[in-house]
């Protein structure tokens, strides 16, 4: 069974870990903790800093023990989430062997990553929270597991331009819903972060944000378009979650809601 540990944790026992584990960590701590401050996520480089965010390893996401280890994961962190601090996420780290990443562009870690999310949702026990849409076109609309939605983000090893969503291996962060109540549009310090925040984008990435990049319940927003950012500024043409899950349901998964 896998556990949530914290870079306190890691950095005490990060010789005990398999050689990818220990890379992985090594390498996802100086892209975020960078001297220069260059890293544009300032609540997730200080969540970093502050031992605020949790970890967790899972194996090759192509796999069915990936979705069980994910699951466990989003279980545990579920329940103590608003223990950890007002920087709270969960940043799992994939087992991506070599040849997955040589073989894959950007496309096929956007479909692996949705693949991920939908096999996960199709089994989750728990119902969908009565205050999240379960269709992603509408601004409300957010990934949920165990009854807690989710802001997820993707890195991948196959991402060149988008330095901000390059990780040398396949990476998901669940950031909980509940953290982007004071970083929202409604507030001064909300517009603050999120102008720091798209500068800083700007200059780690060399190319202008992406136009999908927008506050949570606009009218206008659609999340899912968030959550996996190609390097380019196209997006699906709908949305892979429904998609999927229609599609999975034509092979007889069964899906809730």
């Amino acid at each position: 069974m896998v556990s949530l540990t914290t870079k306190v944790w890691l950095d005490a026992h990060l010789s005990d870990l398999a050689e990818w584990q220990q890379d992985a960590f090594c390498q996802f701590g100086n892209m975020i903790a960078d001297p220069e401050q260059k890293y544009p996520c300032i609540p997730g480089r200080q969540g970093f800093l502050t031992n605020n965010l949790r970890f967790g390893f899972a194996a090759d996401p192509r796999s069915e023990q990936a979705i069980v280890d994910v699951m466990q994961l989003l279980k545990q962190y579920g329940g103590c989430s608003r223990e950890t601090g007002k920087y709270a996420s969960l940043v799992i780290f994939f087992n991506t062997p070599r040849e997955l990443v040589n073989k894959s562009s950007v496309e096929d870690f956007e479909q692996l990553f949705w693949s991920v999310l939908n096999r996960v949702n199709a089994k989750d026990p728990s119902q969908w929270p009565d205050h999240i849409s379960t269709d992603p076109s509408h601004p409300s609309w957010e990934f949920c597991y165990d009854g807690y939605p989710y802001f997820a983000f993707c890195g991948t090893p196959a991402h060149q331009i988008r330095k901000s969503r390059t990780t040398p291996y396949f990476l998901i962060a669940f950031q909980p819903r509940w953290i982007f109540d004071e970083i929202n549009d409604s507030t001064p310090f909300g517009r603050n972060v999120k102008k720091l925040i798209r500068q800083k984008l700007v200059d780690y990435d060399g190319v202008p944000a992406h136009p999908s990049l927008k506050w949570y319940g606009q009218e206008n927003n659609q999340e899912w378009k968030q959550y996996y950012l190609r390097d380019d500024e196209t997006v699906p043409s709908k949305c892979p979650f429904t998609y999927m899950k229609n599609k999975f349901k034509a092979m007889g998964v069964s899906f809730h809601k």
